[in-house]
């Protein structure tokens, strides 16, 4: 179940990190995975021992071989009744974009607005939960206002 925060959940493990890294500009970074054929936001599961920062700079470079700054701001968690324990959901920004590893999961990432990358996960798949994230994050940030993209 998606739910919205301004804190790190503590009644629960959290077993993942996931981010919508924002350029300069205002466009969002997200990334194909070849396997489920959607576009996604970027993130995983945690490593044994691994911290939140840790996780989410992993993979960050591992999907989409950026580096991000250090101002991260969690606004949203998904809890997994299967695991008991949460993913949570950054808004953070982009410091670098490096070389895209080789060999991993996702084949690319997508520099697009908010309006677009909404538009298009509607048309490549259509689940509501990633929608509202990325709404929630074009709204945070302030790339995007309550009633765009409400069509």
């Amino acid at each position: 179940m998606l739910k919205f925060i301004t804190e790190i959940p503590t009644d629960f493990p959290i077993g993942g990190v996931h981010c919508v890294p924002i350029l300069g500009n205002g466009n969002l970074v997200m990334v194909w995975d070849r396997e489920e054929k959607v576009l996604t936001t970027i993130g995983g599961r945690l490593e044994e021992n691994e911290s939140l920062d840790e996780g989410l700079n992993r993979e960050v470079m591992e999907e989409a071989g950026i580096e991000l700054t250090e101002n991260r701001t969690p606004f949203a968690c998904w809890f997994w009744k299967e695991s008991n324990g949460y993913t949570v959901y950054y808004l953070t920004e982009v410091k670098k974009i490096l070389e895209m590893p080789k060999g991993f999961e996702k084949t690319g990432y997508v520099i697009t607005n908010f309006e677009t990358a909404i538009d298009m996960i509607k048309n490549i798949e259509g689940r509501e939960e990633r929608i509202n994230i990325i709404r929630r994050a074009g709204i945070l940030s302030g790339n995007l206002t309550e009633e765009s993209n409400s069509r």
